[in-house]
């Protein structure tokens, strides 16, 4: 088992891990450690094997010039007796020993349970949109995308610029909410500007509010999905190729909790440096709370220069951080998952993925720990992450103890 040795380990090569990196280099010897073959992460993707996004290929330019040392497609899985984390490889498993850490996970996408949610083709947004990043072919394929938020939005645009025939966006929130929410973008005219764009890309795709998928099922003749939509109360159905789904995202605090740190309401804990509750461990972007690219990059930068010892130059980014994190607030608040979610799943329906646990069985229980002694809800290979905040909106329950490894790791490498 080899070991790297860094000054500063930075766990995630999206935006915030970059930021911080970058930011740390000036002081230190900082290693990237991050699970995808390239650098930037969910929100930047390589599509192809290129990093497409000016702003990527930037802080990646940056990157290459500095103290840096990129280790990528290695997954960490937990952490050793002696304090050093353990990360799969493809050539085996690494030792990660450090001075100062930086958490920079990400977030992973939110699925709620509904009749036919587990059939091929229905995915999550985001998903769909890495298959095509991928390679997958999406030209003239019907498409319906389904949930909340403005990654709606940008998935479809997405779609459609690779030829797809985007049908319908069918956005849950109240007309009334969204319009309350653009009223208040006044602040963020970056914002409004990047909005309107979209729209107007947008401009030949019907956009629905108050509208939901309530099920769907294949179509045997023409071996296609069949949805249903509610659409201001009134059903109507429709054929599609794909049916791509996001319900907000949830950050990935699994590590942070293994190593201690303290979680309150699903985020990582930090004080205004980022700091953790564990004095020599940071943390920034999207397990902090999700709050945009905007916040992730400013949140890895103060994140970087505070753990290098640049206290004042990290305090001159607090206002700009701020104010980014109350559009993630607005943002959070304006699109909030409205009850009529819940009602969705039968008694048939499918939960957990994983151990085939259908929503009726979960009804018997209080709490996600019963839940798992009896039905081995959350026990698969994704260890609760996809059931996992699915029952959180469901019932309340909140996550239970996380273990190592956090991954599914080859037993040759644990």
């Amino acid at each position: 088992m080899s070991n790297v040795r860094a000054e500063i380990l930075v766990i995630g090569g999206g935006a915030a891990g970059m930021s911080a990196a970058l930011s740390a280099s000036a002081r230190a010897k900082v290693t990237i450690v991050d699970d995808n073959p390239l650098l930037g992460g969910q929100i930047w993707r390589a599509e192809l094997g290129k990093v497409k996004s000016p702003e990527a290929r930037a802080l990646i330019a940056s990157l290459k010039a500095g103290n840096i040392n990129v280790i990528n497609s290695a997954q960490v899985f937990g952490q050793d007796s002696h304090g050093c984390l353990l990360a799969e490889t493809p050539d085996g498993t690494i030792e990660l020993t450090f001075e100062k850490l930086i958490l920079a996970a990400g977030a992973r996408e939110r699925f709620l349970p509904f009749p036919g949610w587990t059939l091929p083709n229905v995915l999550g947004a985001g998903g769909l949109q890495a298959m095509v990043k991928g390679g997958l072919n999406i030209a003239n394929k019907r498409v319906i995308v389904a949930g909340t938020g403005p990654l709606l939005l940008a998935v479809a645009e997405y779609l459609k610029a690779k030829n797809a025939k985007v049908l319908c966006i069918a956005e849950q929130t109240p007309s009334s909410k969204i319009r309350g929410f653009a009223f208040g973008l006044w602040r963020y005219p970056a914002k409004i500007a990047q909005g309107v764009s979209l729209r107007m890309r947008l401009r030949d795709v019907p956009f629905w509010t108050d509208s939901w998928v309530t099920g769907c099922v294949n179509s045997k003749k023409t071996h296609t999905i069949s949805v249903t939509v509610s659409q201001n109360g009134r059903e109507r159905t429709m054929d599609c190729d794909y049916l791509a789904c996001g319900f907000h995202l949830v950050p990935n605090t699994e590590l942070a909790s293994v190593l201690g740190c303290r979680i309150d309401n699903g985020a990582v804990t930090v004080n205004d440096l980022q700091q953790t509750s564990i004095e020599n461990i940071f943390c920034a972007g999207e397990p902090t709370g999700i709050g945009g690219i905007e916040a992730s990059l400013v949140e890895g930068r103060i994140a970087g220069l505070a753990a290098t010892g640049q206290t004042e130059a990290a305090r001159e980014h607090l206002a700009e951080r701020d104010k980014t994190r109350r559009f993630g607030e607005a943002l959070n608040s304006a699109f909030a998952l409205r009850d009529e979610l819940k009602t969705l799943a039968s008694a048939e329906t499918i939960v957990c993925r994983c151990e085939d646990v259908e929503f009726g069985r979960l009804t018997e229980f209080v709490n996600s720990r019963e839940a798992k002694l009896q039905t081995r809800c959350g026990m698969g290979p994704c260890q609760g992450r996809i059931c996992g905040s699915a029952t959180e909106f469901l019932f309340g329950w909140k996550p239970g103890t996380v273990r190592p490894p956090i991954f599914p790791v080859k037993m040759e490498n644990l």
